[in-house]
């Protein structure tokens, strides 16, 4: 059988996963094998019942993903791995995501909890992502396409102290920009055109945005985060992070 994530990732995985408590860990030719589905699913974005039968049984599989979703371990899996981030600066921003119609069949109660709307780019949900200095992820927020960047601006940026952010003018907000400086962070943000006073802000610093739509290229090298096609919110998360943890292994 042929394995795509790398010797070396595989183990830091392993050890994560023998650390959590009450995990079977000890036949580890299985695990690796649930992990390579993981990946598979994730790259090609093909359906559970397509899902090659040298990874066993899909609804097995299907079943235990859910779980781990559930158990929030992808979620610790991104924390585990990201062991040094560099946070001289953060780095925050939005990108859409093409809703497949398998996704839908969600309430109208529920479509805020399962991050799913109609933007002009259709039926969508929105990554809003924090990344480090050098471009690795450090949070995820999920929201229905619609919904604009600054709405998760705080939440994204809840733990961050004496740094410099660096964001897009979209998340040019005055309450924004004074709780970024009673945190002593330095605001590289871009005013809006409509600002009388416009704010100065480092242009060479600004040139580092880069960094996130290049980590947002990356992931969607993923089908399965490129295209939703998970119907509730909690297991497209549990994707996001599993890729997520897989940028800071390389």
């Amino acid at each position: 059988m042929e394995y795509y994530i790398k010797e070396r990732n595989w183990k830091q995985i392993l050890e994560f996963i023998k650390g959590i408590k009450g995990m079977h860990s000890k036949d580890e030719k299985r695990l690796r094998i649930f992990i390579e589905a993981v990946w598979y699913m994730a790259r090609s974005g093909c359906q559970w019942r397509l899902l090659p039968k040298i990874y066993g049984n899909y609804r097995s599989i299907h079943k235990r993903f859910k779980r781990w979703c559930e158990r929030g371990i992808w979620k610790n899996l991104l924390e585990y791995t990201k062991q040094e981030p560099d946070l001289e600066a953060v780095i925050i921003d939005g990108t859409i995501i093409r809703a497949h119609p398998c996704s839908a069949g969600y309430t109208k109660d529920s479509k805020d909890q399962e991050a799913l709307g109609r933007s002009k780019g259709g039926f969508t949900t929105k990554i809003h992502a924090l990344v480090d200095a050098l471009g690795n992820p450090l949070k995820f927020i999920l929201t229905p396409g619609q919904r604009n960047e600054i709405t998760q601006a705080e939440v994204l940026t809840k733990n961050v102290y004496n740094s410099i952010v660096v964001a897009d003018k979209g998340y040019d907000s005055n309450a924004f920009v004074v709780s970024l400086e009673n945190r002593k962070c330095e605001i590289v943000i871009p005013s809006k055109r409509n600002r009388k006073v416009q704010r100065y802000y480092d242009e060479h610093i600004y040139k580092e945005r880069h960094l996130i739509e290049c980590f947002f290229g990356k992931i969607k090298n993923f089908r399965r985060i490129f295209s939703r096609f998970d119907k509730t919110a909690e297991v497209y998360m549990g994707f996001l992070n599993f890729v997520g943890a897989l940028i800071w292994l390389l």
